[in-house]
């Protein structure tokens, strides 16, 4: 080891001109070569603002988009068209629904609680109770771990919907108004005052 020292030594004074080199001036050549060194080796924050932009497009992608939200918009006025067509007096119909929210999905957790109630008394006869509890919870993967498999989905809760509106032809009919509210409120659950039903031409 020293014998490489001593070699590395020879070799820079026959580098340097006169041949004569002081041990602070061998101290800032070799930190000027770690210095160039590090310069040197490619930083890794080019990759990492790579993956950090493709994070930010999966989880916006996560949420319920809109074009998914329309989709079972349209879905849901289609069935409910076909139903009310088919009931007396209705005749010729159009509908349209607008909903509260996107379909929302549940993942499903392992959860870990743990309670503990200590009483503690004086010598004046009080008594005092405390309780300590802690909580934690895991998420539960298809594969049994995030790299083996995507979060486990225990349910998926349907958008709610906001408003329908009715065309129909028999829509200045007292009797089939009524028919169609209370099939639409036993449908979806929607207050009368945000159903709307009227004629169509």
């Amino acid at each position: 080891m020293l014998e490489d020292k001593k070699k590395w030594m020879v070799k820079i004074k026959e580098l340097i001109p006169g041949g004569k080199l002081k041990k602070d001036q061998i101290l800032i050549i070799l930190l000027a070569g770690i210095l160039l060194l590090v310069i040197a080796i490619p930083s890794g924050s080019g990759s990492t603002g790579k993956s950090s932009s493709r994070s930010g497009s999966a989880d916006s992608a996560s949420y319920g988009s809109d074009a998914a939200r329309d989709s079972y918009a349209r879905e849901m006025e289609a069935h409910l068209e076909e139903v009310l067509s088919q009931m007396a007096g209705v005749g010729d119909v159009t509908v349209m629904i607008t909903l509260k929210s996107s379909s929302e999905k549940v993942v499903e957790k392992d959860v870990e609680g743990e309670s503990e109630s200590v009483t503690e008394s004086d010598s004046q006869g009080g008594s005092r109770t405390t309780q300590n509890s802690t909580r934690g919870e895991t998420t539960v993967y298809d594969g049994g771990s995030a790299q083996d498999g995507s979060p486990y989905i225990s349910k998926e809760i349907s958008p709610q919907v906001e408003g329908v509106v009715v065309l129909a032809s028999g829509g200045n009919n007292a009797v089939v108004v009524q028919n169609i509210t209370e099939a639409v409120q036993a449908l979806f659950g929607v207050d009368t005052h945000k159903i709307k039903i009227m004629k169509k031409n």
